[in-house]
């Protein structure tokens, strides 16, 4: 079936191309608008009698040729019959294109508004950020020792830097990096995604940071001899690992959903449906109470991302995206296995821990 298409001037909605098994890339969509006092407005053609005069209507046609692997979208206007205007837009624009914001409507004062608005304060705050920094710290050295904190925070900061530059390689506005107690941490952006093909680089790029990361420790041990080095890259591997999970939210989630969805929507449902029972599995197992938290935020992701499929804005992946971003994937998971695995090698037991928590 062919997909649906539907034009809007302004929230009017004024023509709809439905559904059906015409593959062909045109498509024709006609409407007409009324030209009243230097202010057009858009008007559907329907049976409705009306007593605006010819004079005052403006036939408008808008052909649009679209073929999504390779995205390629070509689109021509035309005014009362006459060229008006025409032009093409490939995968690279939509990508730096900035989607509109949704129209705010003013609330009169009230409490929860207040509380909303105080929400808004404390997360653009940058004394959070020093707050939650700092109770990460305090709090992670007291249940283990300030040289494991100042370890993880770094672990942390890396991979979500690593979030952070992906979103600003796309102009994406961001709010910077929040460390939270006992969860990690979190990159914020402003903006929104266009493609699935962003969502992929930038829920990448973090695991791909902490790569590097476990690669210079490798490289710092070499050098050294030093043992911290050695259980850096190894814990490093081991976290970063943990968020490659195929499973919603993590960063592995993100990419498993971005390229099954790219294929079809039923695809994409069941097999983000397996990995959440996987998750589950794999919480039960190993009485991870926080992935357990994790999967119930991820259901709801999977839930609107099936319920938004047909009013979905996102660019899929094409066939040469969708196997990229799984090599991608497979190298980094891949590479993280090894450096786990050389180190387990060596017979320190406290260096073998992670692989037998893999084994498990």
């Amino acid at each position: 079936m062919a997909g649906w298409q539907r034009l809007f001037w302004g929230n009017q909605l004024v023509s709809e191309i439905a559904a059906s098994p015409n593959e062909e890339s045109l498509k024709v969509h006609r409407f007409q608008m009324l030209s009243q006092a230097d202010a057009p407005k858009p008007h559907a053609q329907v049976d409705e009698p009306t007593d605006i005069s010819k004079e005052n209507v403006i036939d408008c046609r808008l052909e649009v040729n679209l073929r999504w692997q390779p995205f390629d979208f070509k689109y021509k206007i035309l005014v009362n019959d006459a060229d008006y205007l025409a032009g093409e837009r490939d995968s690279k624009d939509i990508e730096q294109q900035v989607p509109e914001q949704a129209i705010v409507v003013k609330t009169k004062f009230n409490l929860v508004g207040l509380g909303i608005l105080g929400l808004k304060l404390l997360k653009s705050a940058k004394l959070i950020k020093v707050a939650l920094a700092g109770a990460s710290l305090a709090a992670y050295a007291w249940l283990f020792s300030l040289q494991f904190a100042l370890s993880l925070l770094a672990c942390l900061v890396v991979h979500e830097y690593g979030h952070i530059r992906a979103m600003k390689y796309f102009k994406m506005p961001t709010k910077g990096i929040y460390l939270i107690p006992f969860f990690g941490g979190m990159a914020l952006s402003d903006g929104k995604i266009n493609t699935r093909w962003q969502d992929v680089v930038i829920s990448i790029m973090g695991p791909t940071f902490g790569l590097g990361m476990s690669l210079l420790s490798v490289l710092a041990y070499w050098l050294t001899d030093n043992i911290f080095f050695a259980g850096l890259a190894v814990f490093n591997s081991l976290l970063n690992m943990f968020n490659l999970l195929p499973i919603l939210p993590l960063d592995g989630g993100h990419i498993l959903k971005s390229v099954t969805f790219s294929m079809n929507s039923k695809v994409g449902l069941v097999v983000c449906i397996l990995a959440a029972v996987f998750g589950v599995w794999l919480s039960y197992s190993l009485g991870l109470a926080l992935l357990g938290f994790l999967l119930l935020v991820g259901s709801l992701e999977i839930f609107s991302e099936w319920r938004g499929r047909h009013q979905s804005h996102l660019l899929p992946l094409d066939r040469y995206g969708q196997i990229f971003a799984a090599v991608w994937y497979l190298i980094t998971v891949a590479s993280f296995v090894a450096i786990i695995w050389f180190f387990a090698s060596t017979g320190d037991e406290l260096l073998g821990l992670p692989l037998k928590i893999l084994q498990s």
